[in-house]
């Protein structure tokens, strides 16, 4: 993820999430309070699982449609509405799917869909924070 840019297969952590010590740490995104996971998905999923934590999916896809002409500026202010989403269940992670740009009677718009992702250590989903290791 590059600064003011969406795309699918984008990963984000929330600052302050706990890490295992030997995961990778992330970039900065341009969503304040979340860091770009480096790599995405696939290498980050890998990563966790040799750590021995677990990077939850929460089923039921998420998604936010944002007016307007600047199509960066729109999928933003898409990602910081899936952002409170992604929060009010407890999670800790988002995996952007889909970015689209259409339009609804020539006023274009943007939709960012995603699922809401939780990192931790254990098999057993908590929705909180442990705090025994380093934080982001």
């Amino acid at each position: 993820m590059t600064a003011g840019t969406v795309a699918a297969g984008d990963m984000l952590l929330a600052r302050g999430t706990y890490l295992p010590n030997s995961l990778t740490t992330a970039d900065d995104s341009s969503l304040p309070g979340w860091s770009a996971v480096p790599g995405g998905r696939p290498v980050f999923e890998k990563e966790v699982k040799q750590a021995g934590w677990t990077l939850f999916f929460m089923a039921g896809e998420i998604q936010a449609s944002v007016f307007g002409f600047d199509r960066n500026k729109s999928a933003q202010t898409a990602l910081k509405r899936l952002s409170t989403i992604v929060k009010s269940h407890s999670c800790n992670c988002i995996e952007v799917t889909d970015v689209t740009e259409k339009s609804f009677l020539k006023l274009p718009y943007v939709r960012v869909r995603a699922h809401a992702r939780h990192l931790q250590p254990g098999l057993a989903f908590t929705g909180t924070p442990s705090n025994s290791r380093r934080s982001l």
